[in-house]
């Protein structure tokens, strides 16, 4: 019986030399560069900081105030899931990706081709959407973390109570959608960012981004083990590492 655990435990050790789950290739093939412009409301997330004007999210209620006209003043009026507002005397306006001042600009354009004088509007976000992004994977608890300003990946990490000991800490998957809800999919390496080497690896997110933590080819390779091979036993697999004896 000890002969063959001790075959078993060298079949065990060459498995996690050969088998993928000890390779630790890369997980994503060809990672998408969200450093390049994209297809968001938001054009490139490093640049989105809080100097960065607010752009109308589809969710946000919005007050639409004329000055000379007060008949024709909206209030909470719901940016649809389409991106667009309905309003008097216009057609229905596609607002959604638009800044408050470009939205004023547009609807002072449209107006002024009806029969109004002196059209002055402004335009306020009375309430916002909610902005959230997914955080899953080998964290504390997965869940949905929302934006408030800026989030970055450690940031959202956090508030899932951080990353598993079993976690790929060198390859946490972001998945993002484009306006043409094709997803984008990069790769981020938080250990770089844990050890000071490069913290831009700690990319901003963006609403609705995804953030999958992996795990690791040794947490994978262990459950492996567990599922096929010890459960399978009628006996427990002795530790390849001897226990040292500590005489008092």
């Amino acid at each position: 019986m000890r002969c063959l655990a001790k075959r078993i435990t060298v079949i065990l050790i060459i498995l996690s030399s050969l088998s993928p789950f000890g390779c630790g290739g890369p997980m994503v093939k060809n990672p998408a560069n969200f450093a390049v412009p994209q297809t968001h409301i938001y054009p490139r997330p490093e640049l989105f900081t809080p100097d960065t004007p607010y752009k109308i999210q589809v969710g946000d209620t919005l007050d639409i105030k004329f000055f000379y006209n007060p008949e024709l003043n909206e209030r909470d009026l719901p940016v649809r899931p389409d991106g667009r507002i309905s309003l008097q005397l216009i057609d229905e306006v596609y607002v959604a990706g638009l800044t408050p001042l470009e939205l004023r600009d547009l609807l002072k354009k449209k107006y002024e081709t009806t029969e109004l004088k002196n059209v002055e509007i402004s335009v306020i976000v009375r309430s916002f959407s909610h902005q959230k992004v997914f955080v899953d994977g080998e964290v504390g608890v997965p869940t949905l973390v929302p934006i408030m300003g800026q989030l970055t990946v450690m940031q959202a990490i956090a508030q899932a109570r951080g990353m598993k000991e079993t976690a790929r800490r060198w390859e946490v998957i972001v998945i993002r959608f484009g306006r043409d809800h094709k997803p984008m999919i990069t790769t981020v390496n938080l250990d770089k960012v844990l050890d000071g080497t490069d913290l831009n690896q700690d990319i901003l997110l963006m609403p609705y981004d995804i953030v999958y933590v992996p795990r690791s080819p040794i947490a994978n390779f262990d459950l492996w083990v567990d599922q096929y091979i010890r459960r399978a036993l009628p006996f427990p697999l002795p530790s390849p590492v001897p226990t040292p004896t500590i005489n008092y």
